[in-house]
């Protein structure tokens, strides 16, 4: 079986992802669901609040790429970045449900360069507030300082309507932008 039920009651095939079954619902209850590092967190923490705060500190043209950087995770879960860089036919399967998402919401492929940043500086910022005390370098933080503000994590509940209202409020605006 290469199918999931997604939370709307669609079957969607990992093999053959069909982009007319990627539905905005399905993306913000699912990532409100997932909790971030395999959920090695203080507290939970969703993946949902994580694309937000991404969104928070990219400029407003690449907040739906932002929003939508870690929306193959509502298809295929989260996995560790070490183990996934092992997975490679996970990343395959990633890729094809991450062209899907990037067709049915008319994206680039490839996330703007400030996607990656603020995803690095969501990662510092989420180290240093949600994550054990560990003196460990985690080399890819290097240079990347946390952003200010302290993450203060919320209920799937409420990551949940967050999530979902900007992204429809930012698939509105791109629209308009689209159609201007």
């Amino acid at each position: 079986m290469t199918q999931i039920l997604t939370a709307t009651g669609k079957r969607f095939d990992l093999y053959e992802p069909d982009v007319d079954l990627i539905d905005p619902r399905d993306i913000s209850h699912s990532l409100s669901n997932l909790c971030r590092f395999n959920g090695h967190t203080r507290d939970f923490y969703s993946v949902a609040q994580h694309c937000c705060i991404v969104a928070d500190l990219v400029p407003e043209e690449d907040k739906l790429a932002a929003l939508l950087h870690d929306s193959t995770e509502a298809f295929v879960g989260d996995m560790v970045r070490p183990l996934k860089e092992w997975m490679h036919a996970f990343q395959d399967v990633e890729h094809w449900i991450w062209e899907c998402i990037c067709t049915r919401f008319n994206l680039d492929l490839t996330l703007p360069a400030s996607v990656h940043h603020a995803d690095l500086v969501a990662l510092a910022t989420e180290r240093r507030d949600l994550m054990p005390s560990d003196p460990t370098t985690w080399d890819c933080l290097f240079g990347i300082e946390p952003a200010p503000e302290r993450i203060r994590p919320c209920s799937p509940t409420e990551a949940r309507l967050t999530y979902h209202q900007r992204l429809m409020d930012q698939l509105a605006i791109e629209h308009r932008r689209k159609a201007a």
